[in-house]
């Protein structure tokens, strides 16, 4: 089992480029097949959050940057952080 990630992102203030990239972005984190994917937007649709495993913190990084949200460039922040859930 690999260990869980956390990728937190906030949203430009662009709402036109945002709504164009949102499908890709849903198919793109929906059809990766990541063990233990979890993730939505916040309420306010202002950013979100997704949670999968990885092997370490290269291999996830890897996988956020694919996100089209990066390659879109539509996020004003993003981390990603090893999450220890207790």
């Amino acid at each position: 089992m690999g260990k869980r990630f956390v990728y937190f992102y906030f949203m430009k203030r662009e709402p036109e480029r945002i709504q164009s990239a949102v499908p890709s972005h849903i198919e793109y984190w929906r059809g990766s097949g990541l063990q233990g994917y979890l993730g939505g937007p916040f309420a306010d649709r202002s950013g979100g959050l997704i949670t999968f495993e990885a092997e370490d913190l290269e291999a996830a990084t890897e996988v956020a940057m694919k996100d089209p949200f990066v390659s879109e460039d539509v996020l004003e922040s993003k981390w990603i952080k090893e999450w220890v859930v207790e």
